[in-house]
């Protein structure tokens, strides 16, 4: 039984954080959740679903991405502009005529069809990551490199999207639109709500288990050995650049799709949502709640997200962002593992150690007398 527990301890937390969101709009119905907890939820789960696709390429092979925020918001303007123009009834909106727009423009005309737009939530980040990593992992770009690239791709783009208005709405973005079951505020709507909710839940289960799946094969030891020692996988035979660019564009698709299931909760997406700032947060969550475990991803979003639910208002407005900032410091500094390391090595250590000193103690005790 202990032997099972270890080597499914991931999965059973898994399957008990899946089991306790699926029971809140339940209790939502009965009057015993808030609506507003229950859309802050679901938000958690698409933060969690960007962490994991981030605990893929940072976790597992050692790319430290710090413009996700980037494919995030792609994936959640693609669902945005679905949205918008459902509401319009495909005709143009409000910013674009202030912008000086006669008629719809050609980027926005896919989007006034759901199959598409879905395809496109996934292609769009897809084919951007694709482009960026084929030409950056095939020179060989790698380590803090990678990083400030990333950084500046992102501040690039964030530039672009401010600058477009008449397209985006600039610094304002896509604001005032219902979910893709219709409107879910409001006791009247709890229904869709529920809907919504348990699809996002669904998505959450299947990209975890997928990304299970991968790093349990082969694949998952390419990966790590990638991240351990790159130019011995190199030199090995690997075509190391075809596995990080791989595995680079399905952490943006994950990325995506967090930011269409994330628009769906908001109700709006703007620009900030890809800036460089957000991007960090994303990685906060992974460390926190532990890299190269799947799990500790998806237990350091939900985590450090409710903690600033609760700490940004009232008397801890103002240092929320310190105290989150002190935790990120304070894990990688003394507990790399996250929560996860601490929970499985770090604790279980410390008493191995206690129980060897006290049992040395007592031996000692013995032999004097």
């Amino acid at each position: 039984m202990k032997q099972f527990i270890k080597k499914q301890g991931s999965n059973i937390c898994f399957a008990v954080i899946v089991i306790l969101l699926g029971i809140m709009p339940v209790l939502m119905s009965t009057g015993a959740m808030s609506t507003s907890m229950v859309l802050f939820l679901g938000k958690c789960i698409a933060f969690a679903v960007v962490a994991i696709g981030l605990d893929l390429i940072w976790g597992y092979t050692g790319i430290l991405s710090l413009g996700h925020g980037l494919y995030f918001a792609l994936g959640g303007y693609c669902m945005a502009m679905y949205l918008k123009l459902q509401e319009t009834g495909g005709k143009i909106t409000d910013f674009m005529q202030i912008g000086g727009l006669t008629e719809l423009p050609l980027i926005w005309r896919p989007f006034q069809y759901l199959p598409v737009t879905l395809l496109l939530i996934v292609a769009v980040p897809g084919v951007v990551a694709f482009v960026i990593g084929y030409f950056i992992f095939k020179t060989r770009v790698k380590g803090v490199y990678f990083s400030i690239i990333s950084q500046a791709l992102t501040w690039a783009a964030y530039s672009i999207f401010i600058a477009l208005s008449p397209y985006t709405n600039g610094n304002v973005g896509i604001t005032e639109i219902k979910t893709i079951f219709g409107k879910i505020k409001g006791q009247a709507n709890q229904g869709n709500l529920m809907l919504l909710f348990y699809v996002a839940l669904v998505i959450m289960v299947f990209i975890y288990a997928l990304s299970k799946f991968l790093v349990g094969r082969k694949f998952g030891k390419i990966l790590i050995a990638i991240r351990d020692g790159e130019n011995r996988t190199y030199f090995s035979g690997y075509k190391v650049s075809r596995y990080k660019t791989f595995i680079y564009v399905l952490s943006a698709v994950f990325a995506g799709i967090a930011g269409a299931v994330f628009v769906n909760f908001n109700g709006s997406i703007t620009p900030s949502q890809m800036t460089i700032s957000y991007s960090i947060t994303m990685i906060i969550w992974v460390a926190v709640g532990g890299r190269g475990t799947i799990i500790g991803a998806v237990i350091g979003a939900f985590l450090i997200n409710l903690c600033e639910y609760n700490l940004s208002s009232g008397s801890m407005v103002e240092i929320w962002q310190y105290i989150i900032g002190a935790v990120f410091c304070i894990t990688i500094l003394f507990f790399k593992g996250g929560i996860i390391g601490l929970v499985k090595e770090q604790i279980p250590a410390a008493v191995r150690r206690l129980k060897g000193k006290s049992s040395a103690e007592t031996k000692t005790e013995v032999k004097q007398s």
